[in-house]
């Protein structure tokens, strides 16, 4: 199928091969579906147009060569600009009916979880193999952590409307499989093609620009269909299989970045944030008074038929309940009273009444621990009335909810750059009046300055001073976090992340500014709830990363600090590192930097928790979850690690809440395995060596392209979409951190974006064919043969590979103006884009790209078809604007092929 550990959804397991079968049925079924919705809504002419088109790109795909690539580029051309954007339209839906039917393929393996390696059964019986018992597990999960952390980044190019669509469709298809008689069955087919029909009709692109509240908005919506309901249920599947019925810890959690995030971001502002939370709290107590209500109408047991416990009687009459209906009803006067609190507390936190009011007076809850404690109290009842019956079921999963998601729903991480706070904490010194320049300062002046502001609680802040709007800013942002945490619990914000941290001053200012605000406290035992944290990113920033946290921790200030918690969480950055020096140098120097550290914050007698910041695609950290934790350094994982879901991966992974819970299991499965598995952390020192000349020749050749190329920016603004995307309605954020035109300035995430829609995929390869040509190709085997990393590092490259086509990229190239230009830059490409494929297959042993994986390069193979054309027409359409034709329906054409060579790829950004 198209889901598998390498490919088009990467973190999940490839199916066996007997599906392969039903997802080609599924995807004839659709295609038909919408083949008759087109037929009916727009003629027999426009169909056999579009099938007429469709028919010859299968056809060059099954016979290519003597040019017929050009001779099929030559017909598209010949288009109307109407016919070429509604042919666009029509592939860009197949595409979308195709991952429908990939995500319901993808289902039926919930039919058989324990047959899975990267579920938590599958990681059970493989550590069991190695002698591994149950209670290690339990005890491993008890003090640990899972956070996926859903951002903002824009890679997606769908709207709501079209994903909801897509929902309702695979809703259909499921739905179709679960009858039996034929009248339900034909019903359940018109409503598919009812659906399929308003699909098709629905504007694929949206009509304006997004802003952080739409983000907020839809963010949310992912965690109310499948985080809020599959999360509970998954508990109660680990307590069964692992034998702790009530009694495994809550582990797993979810966070945000959206609305948080500042970042290069000025939208994300101190009121954008309040809305994040009270968009994300107002959903979370909904959902709880909704559940609470559903308990008092099915707990109706008579005290007259069932005794019940001290604590419970004392609750009910607590409740004020005093209706003479519920006199004999002590469950449903304790649930009068809780519904409420619960509801006094939705007014108190989100200034609104509840959605169904309460009609007793009631107290607000302090705190969702309170609320936890109420509905323990019943559900001991319960279970020591009625034992194993109330064990499981509706009331455990409430109290399973509440202890995950509080009142918050998700933990908000805080981010900004390190250059800000540098400048923000020139202008506090500079107004308290401190006779130096503090941006002038050496670091360890800085340092010695900021230690001492930290010791004390006099405020640098003045209401009579005059501060800059970047300062006055980031302070009201600051102020609106200890409102927030004041109001939601200090679950809601814990983690202040550092973009570009590149000194332990990078990671003080952070606590001087949480100091002006009242988050952090000098002197108190616990002085903080929000911590500083460091991003790093770039490939410099990593090679520094264990000198700069080994200064950090031996700083009295800092052991007191993290006290506390004993954890100290680091995020490393595969975006930037990717873009700093190519893909292969950007893993190496990842787990060379975790590896270090790891014993860094070891020796300082802390436990470390890893953020990775990976993306969807593979040049920004994308591919397998499950595969990525199993190949990290031993003694990394330990239980806890955080890592961020961006993009299209979000609608991929968590649209749907049967594949939101497998994938959710599959985190939980590689962590455990990474953390308990039986394996040799021993690097030998010849591998590192090795590893460390392959990725200094690769960081080489890539850089010798990117940065020193004369004119490379200029053909790779010229030769991709980059404009184009930029002027795609898909996120927030600007495309670049500055105004200049440059590659250091630009995001990784367009970056990457745009390689895919030209299908050369630059990031995820380019540099490794030169590396390795250097290199002993015996040692380079051997190694592939025995380590995990370097395995699932190729693989990944493999894939890439497998997606990229050098020819359409090279139609891309002839949109540069510099033909000089444009064939040195495209030969190098070329170059190295065959002299990869040649080493990469020597190394792996195989005679063609995913030779070994068969069902993965038929899938591939089978969207070529309906990807390439929209490549063609796609560079029809900006010759035609870069020609001055500024035609809405040109423009509208761009957007569609980017829509839909996005969604045929998948994991493009």
């Amino acid at each position: 199928s198209f889901s598998n550990d390498q490919g088009w959804k990467p973190d999940l397991q490839p199916q066996p091969a007997q599906t392969s079968d039903h997802l080609r049925n599924v995807i004839r079924q659709l295609g038909a579906v919408l083949g008759d919705v087109i037929r009916e809504e727009d003629g027999e002419k426009v169909f056999q147009q579009i099938e007429e088109l469709r028919q010859a790109s299968v056809a060059f795909h099954r016979n290519s060569g003597d040019g017929a690539d050009t001779r099929l580029a030559e017909r598209l051309a010949q288009l109307s600009v109407k016919d070429a954007v509604r042919f666009a339209h029509s592939f860009a839906c197949f595409l979308q009916i195709t991952n429908i039917a990939e995500d319901h393929v993808q289902r039926h393996r919930e039919g058989t979880p324990n047959e899975w390696p990267d579920t938590l059964a599958g990681a059970l019986r493989s550590l069991k193999e190695e002698g591994t018992g149950v209670e290690q597990v339990v005890e491993l999960l008890g003090r640990g952590l899972i956070v996926p952390v859903l951002t903002a980044h824009p890679s997606e190019v769908r709207r709501k409307s079209v994903i909801d669509r897509q929902a309702a469709i695979g809703q259909g298809l499921q739905d179709l499989e679960d009858t039996d008689t034929a009248d339900q069955r034909a019903a359940i087919e018109t409503e598919i093609k009812r659906q399929v029909a308003i699909f098709w009709r629905t504007r694929l692109l949206r009509g304006f620009k997004i802003n952080v509240t739409d983000e907020i908005d839809t963010t949310v919506s992912y965690f109310e269909r499948s985080f809020l309901p599959e999360i509970p249920h998954l508990y109660a599947r680990w307590e069964r299989q692992l034998g702790q019925l009530g009694g495994l810890a809550s582990f797993l959690r979810v966070g945000s970045w959206v609305g948080g995030d500042r970042d290069g971001n000025p939208y994300v502002t101190a009121p954008v944030m309040r809305h994040a939370l009270q968009t994300q709290s107002r959903a979370i107590l909904g959902r709880y008074l909704d559940q609470v209500h559903a308990l008092g109408a099915e707990l109706s047991l008579s005290s007259a038929l069932v005794a019940v416990t001290p604590e419970l009687s004392a609750l009910a009459d607590k409740s004020g309940d005093g209706s003479p209906q519920r006199a004999d009803e002590p469950y449903r006067r304790a649930i009068s009273g809780i519904y409420a609190r619960l509801a006094k507390t939705y007014e108190t936190l989100l200034g609104e009444p509840a959605p169904r009011p309460a009609v007793l007076p009631a107290e607000t809850y302090a705190g969702a621990v309170d609320l936890k404690a109420d509905l323990q109290t019943v559900l001991t009842s319960l279970t020591k009335t009625h034992g194993a019956l109330f064990a499981s079921g509706p009331l455990p999963d409430l109290i399973r909810a509440v202890d995950v998601f509080g009142f918050h729903l998700a933990t908000l991480d805080m981010r900004q750059n390190s250059a800000v706070h540098g400048r923000v904490a020139n202008e506090l010194f500079k107004a308290a009046g401190f006779p130096k320049d503090y941006e002038k300062l050496s670091e360890d002046e800085r340092c010695d300055l900021l230690v001492s502001e930290l010791s004390h609680s006099r405020l640098l802040a003045s209401p009579f001073a005059t501060y800059s709007e970047e300062t006055r800013r980031e302070l009201d942002t600051l102020s609106a976090a200890a409102e927030i945490v004041r109001r939601f619990g200090p679950e809601a914000i814990r983690a202040y992340i550092i973009s570009n941290t590149q000194s332990v001053s990078d990671l003080l200012e952070v606590y001087l500014m949480l100091k002006e605000v009242g988050l952090y406290r000098p002197g108190e035992k616990a002085p903080t709830t929000i911590f500083s944290e460091p991003l790093f990113e770039t490939i410099a920033d990593l090679r520094a990363s264990q000198a700069t946290m080994t200064r950090y921790l031996s700083l009295p200030l800092i052991k007191n600090l993290l006290k506390q918690t004993g954890v100290q969480e680091i995020m490393i950055g595969y975006s930037d590192s990717n873009k700093d020096g190519s893909y292969l140098t950007s893993i190496w120097e990842l787990h060379k930097a975790s590896r270090g550290l790891l014993k860094t914050v070891s020796d300082a007698g802390l436990n470390l928790q890893f953020f990775h910041g990976r993306g969807g695609a593979v040049g920004r950290g994308g591919g397998s979850s499950f595969e990525a934790l199993l190949a990290q350094p031993r003694g990394t994982v330990n239980g806890r690690v955080r890592v961020t879901e961006q993009g299209e991966v979000i609608a991929n992974k968590y649209g749907d809440p049967v594949l939101a819970r497998q994938s959710l299991e599959t985190l939980a499965a590689g962590v455990v395995l990474a953390s308990l598995q039986k394996r040799d952390g021993h690097l030998p020192a010849a591998t590192g060596e090795t590893m460390d000349q392959l990725s200094q020749a690769s960081m080489a050749a890539y850089r010798a392209l990117v940065y020193e190329t004369k004119g490379f920016v200029d053909y790779f603004y010229a030769s991709t979409p980059i404009t184009e995307i930029a002027d795609l309605n898909i996120g927030s954020r600007p495309t670049s951190r500055q105004s200049t035109r440059s590659i250091e300035g630009l995001r990784a995430i367009p970056w990457v974006f745009s390689w895919s829609q030209t299908r050369t995929m630059l990031p995820g390869w380019y540099g490794f064919g030169s590396a390795a040509a250097k290199l002993d190709r015996a040692r380079l085997k051997d190694i592939y043969q025995t380590w995990p990393f370097f395995q699932t590092t190729l693989a990944n490259m493999e894939m890439v590979l497998a997606k990229a086509d050098i020819s359409i990229s090279k139609r891309y190239s002839e949109l540069v103006p510099d033909r000089k230009l444009a064939d040195t830059v495209f030969g190098a490409i070329r170059a190295e884009f065959d002299r990869t494929i040649e080493i990469l297959l020597d190394i792996t042993g195989q005679s063609a790209l995913l030779d070994k994986n068969p069902e993965l390069a038929a899938t591939i193979r089978s969207r070529l078809p309906y990807i390439d054309p929209l490549n063609h027409l796609q560079v029809e359409f900006i010759r035609r604007r870069r020609a001055g034709d500024d035609a809405e329906a040109v423009r509208e054409g761009i957007h569609l092929t980017i829509n839909g060579i996005a969604a045929g790829l998948r994991n493009a950004g």
